[in-house]
Order: C-alpha cells, then structure tokens, then sequence
C-alpha cells in the first residue's frame, strides 16, 4: 500500500470514520442516519422496539420515529397508554479506544471537566465531541429540546438517551405526540483546532441565542459579605468601585446578592432562603430607592434570586413532593407544574423592573426542581418515585416553561440563570453560571472550579449564552498573584467579568488593575481559547486578543 494513502487511511479510523458511518455526510448539512436499534423504558425496564417502516419504531402502541428538520433530525415518541421513562437510541460501530472524549454537564460544572478516554459508563449530557488528534466529531442535540439528553460512548457504538420522566415517574403522554430533540451533528475542517469545531458546533446546536447588547462587567457582595450584606455596605463598595470604571458608554452592574429579601421565621438571618422574594427585609427597606442609589453611584442595578422558594406558611397544595435533598422541614418548594405558582414567580420578576433592576439573577432552581446538583445525577435526574402536580409533560418541558415564564415577565432585563440547565436556558437567558462557586476563602476551590469550567465551557460563550465563570473573590484571604491571574483571564477572555472585592484587600496596585480589567471587560474582544485543554484540565496555555498567554494556576 502506497504510504502516503496508508496515512491518509489511517487519519480517518477514527472520529472521521465513525461520523462517515453514523451519519450521512453527503448532505449540505449531515444528518446522522437512522438508529441500528431502539429501546424504550418503563417502570418494569428496558424493551426493544422494532424498526416497521423506515424511521419508525413500534413497541405496543408505543412509537418513536425521526423525522429530517432542515439540518438536524427529529426524535419524536408516543406512548398514549404506558408511563414512559426513557427512550435509547443506538448506532453500532467500532471506537478506538484511544479516541478522546468531551461531553457537558447537566447544569453547571464542578471542576470535573475535560478530555477523557472513553468509557461506556460515562454519561456526557446534551452533547459529546470525539477526537483521535486529527479530527473532531460532534454528536449534540439542540438547546431547548423537551427530554433530558445524554450519549454514551463505548468500543461498539454510539447511544444517546432520552429522559422522559416527569419528576421521578414516567411521563403520561396521553394522545400527545412529543417532540423530544433535534439531534444535530457536524466535524471539523482541515482548519480548525478542536475548540473552533466545538464552538461552531454550539452555534449549530443553539441557532437564536440571546445575548447581551454589550459586553457584561462589574461587581457582587457574595465572596466577601456571604450574605451579611446590607445597604450601607454595598454603596460603599459600589462608589468604590465605580471610580475605576473608564467607559461610560457601557456602564458596570453592581448585583446584590442574597441576603435582601423577607426572612423567613423559621430561618432568620439565612438570606438564602428567603420567606418572600417580592419584599424586602428590614436592613433593606426600600429595593426602589437602593437601585436609584446605585445608578447614581454610576452602576447598573442587578439582584440576586431564588424562584421556587415557598413561604413557611403556604398551603401544601402549592408544594412539591418531599425527597431525599428537597428535604428540610423549613424548606419549602413550589412545585412549577402548578399555575398559581408560575404567576407568582412572574409577578415577583416584574416587580424586580418596576424597582429599577436592569438584571436578575435567578438561582437554585435546578436542585429545587430534582433535589439534586449536577454532580450527584449520575445514576438518575433526581429520587425515584415521586411526581408533580401534573404528570402530562417530562421534566424538561417543565423546566422549559419555568425558564419561559422568567423570560417573558422579564422584559428587556438581563437574566442570569445559576444551577440552571444549561441546554434549556440557552436561547432563553442572556447570560450562564457556567460552574460551581469560586470563592473569596481559598483559592484551590477557585482554581477547581473557576478555572475548569472556563477552560471546558468557554466555546458556549456567546454561542449559547454570555457565560459567567463567576467572580473574583478579591480578599485577604485569597493570594493577590492568584487572584490577579484569575481576573485576567476573566477581563481578557470576553467572558463576563464579575468582581467581589473586601473593601480592605483594595490597595492601590488592586485598584489599578481592576481599572485596566474593567476598561478591556468593557470592550468587545475575541473570545478566549484554551491552548493546552486536551491534556490539561486547568487550561495554563490560552489565547486572548491574538496573543499566547501563559499562567501559573499553582
């Protein structure tokens, strides 16, 4: 054999080839090709359909079919008499076992990201990219899709399920027809670096996201107040911090964080967890006024939220279910299946505008809904057994219009979506916590957390969302050398850049370097590459702004 061919064979064993085969590469757009196999699940297990036509599946009076929708193909399930749970699709082929894997995360990340080999009990949610060191394959499902989505990768194939549970039970579709995803597909060009394939699959994968007008800067309480915050504190630190802001056209946010709404009697003080997120507690008083206050100090009004908190004394009927993590007797949960609750939220958002906030940033909702966060839904979304108020549409399509609902009382509001799905809210929320908290304390968890999921969610940027790698804990705790890298890679990277500083962790050589963070945070820049995220899981190698820029994580 000729060795040049050999090579050219050899470039192509692979991600190239498993993409040749699973899909059909001929279109303008590929369309990954009919499943080999189909299995559905109910409470008693999985059963295989049968293939009867084409692209349609059968089992009972239960059927799955795909259907071409412009580059993507439709998975759409009927199931008009049996509680269905899951739906598993299946595309043989062999996978080397060098090929490398990258899947996303169910919400927000936990320093747990990266290019990993591949193993057949790893779930890589919404979407997964293959590499052999010479292609890119990308397999995903589109955002806002109505199941719960992951694909698995093992030495003979390809799988992707479908979560249909509504809650902990199978969903009861009724003589309803879901349309549970869109599966899209594409590989790289001879051009492209994996990361430039990946952030062009996540414009595939979201085709209308919504993005902020201008780039999203400026300042939080959280890492140096951790809720004891109060007025008197914030306008300092905002007046502080509005002197080194250089560009007026594109004025910062300062977000108060929680600990301003109404406490709840069975939890004084604990301003996560408010008793009513429509009023204000005492140290607060007047939310109108404190967001004029803030504009006047030269920054833009932004509050933190939490949606689904119930008040201590609300009639069970509006509760969801008690399970194991959704739990605390003095913790009560709306369930979002149940209008009444859904109008309270919305009203709670409007109110938001009418005190004057430019930006809402709402929190906790996917661990209220499942009970669980990301990192603990490995073996399921959330605890067996349980169920909404309505029992007709799966948890993401319940997820959906929780998001919706949030979106369409907003207005023209920046919202920020924490321990959100990230898949679901793209499209929907100009901006994403796209990892776990850093932290104004210790700088290993920022270095896990912050810099992890920058390094591995970075080409959702501006793609899906604004994503938020969250603040820079600037405080005496935390080395300034750190911290400074941190806060670079944040101002440089076009990411948002958020700063939660201690009024006495700001000396002059701070104040200086925030005032140069915020006038390039400001601007529009090109978004930030990882460099060395194949073989690093805190990326130390990144391109910003053209330039090779080398850090020291530590």
């Amino acid at each position: 054999m000729n060795r040049r061919h050999f090579v050219k064979l050899s470039a192509t064993t692979t991600a190239a080839l498993l993409f040749s085969r699973i899909t059909d590469a001929s279109c303008y757009y590929p369309l990954i090709n009919t499943p080999d196999e189909v299995w559905g699940k109910l409470d008693a297990g999985w059963f295989k359909l049968k293939r009867t036509n084409g692209s349609l599946f059968t089992f009972n009076d239960i059927e799955v079919s795909l259907k071409t929708n412009n580059n993507a193909k439709g998975v759409y399930i009927q199931s008009p008499s049996l509680a269905l749970t899951g739906i598993r699709l299946h595309w043989k082929h062999n996978v080397s076992q060098t090929t490398k894997c990258l899947g996303d995360h169910w919400e927000r990340t936990y320093g747990d990201e990266g290019w990993k080999t591949i193993d057949a009990s790893t779930k890589n949610p919404w979407y997964v990219l293959l590499h052999d060191n010479v292609q890119t394959a990308c397999f995903g499902v589109k955002t806002g899709c109505n199941a719960i989505c992951w694909w698995t990768v093992n030495t003979d194939g390809l799988e992707l399920t479908i979560d249909t549970h509504s809650g902990g039970v199978g969903v009861q579709l009724g003589s309803r027809k879901l349309h549970a995803a869109d599966i899209i597909t594409t590989q790289s060009t001879a051009t492209e670096t994996p990361f430039i394939t990946a952030q062009r699959f996540c414009k595939l994968m979201c085709e209308k996201p919504r993005l902020p007008k201008q780039p999203v800067y400026g300042i939080n309480d959280w890492y140096y107040a951790y809720g004891n915050n109060s007025p008197k504190l914030i306008k300092e630190q905002t007046a502080i911090m509005a002197e080194l802001v250089t560009d007026t056209n594109n004025r910062p946010f300062s977000v108060i964080d929680a600990g301003w709404a109404a406490y709840s009697p069975l939890l004084p003080n604990d301003g996560g967890w408010a008793d009513d997120f429509s009023k204000p507690n005492d140290k607060f008083k007047d939310m109108h006024l404190m967001a004029g206050d803030l504009v006047k100090l030269g920054m833009r009004p932004g509050l933190w939220t939490r949606p689904l908190c119930a008040k201590y004394n609300d009639n069970r009927n509006l509760l969801a279910p008690v399970i194991k993590g959704r739990d605390g007797p003095k913790n009560p949960v709306l369930d979002p299946t149940i209008p009444e609750n859904i109008e309270r939220i919305k009203n709670n958002i409007a109110i938001y505008k009418q005190w004057g906030f430019e930006m809402v940033k709402h929190d906790y909702s996917t661990y209220d809904i499942t009970g669980k966060w990301g990192f603990d839904m490995n073996e399921s979304i959330t605890t067996p057994g349980w169920s909404f108020n309505d029992r007709s549409k799966t948890t993401a399509e319940i997820i959906n219009h929780l998001y919706q609902s949030i979106r369409e009382s907003a207005d023209d509001m920046y919202i920020i979506g924490c321990n959100t799905m990230s898949h679901l809210s793209a499209g929907l929320f100009e901006l994403n916590r796209i990892g776990d908290d850093t932290s104004g304390k210790e700088w290993a968890r920022t270095r896990k957390m912050g810099v992890n999921t920058m390094g591995f969610r970075m080409q959702q940027h501006n793609a899906f969302y604004a994503a938020d790698g969250d603040c820079v804990g600037l405080t005496n705790q935390v080395p300034w050398d750190k911290n400074k890298q941190w806060m670079q890679l944040l101002a440089e990277s076009s990411a948002p850049l958020f700063i939660s500083a201690q009024p006495d962790a700001l000396g002059a050589e701070q104040k200086d370097f925030i005032k140069q963070c915020f006038a390039k945070a400001a601007k529009v820049q090109p978004v930030g590459e990882p460099l060395d995220w194949l073989t690093n899981t805190l990326p130390a190698k990144w391109k910003l702004n053209n330039r090779e820029v080398d850090f020291d994580w530590g």
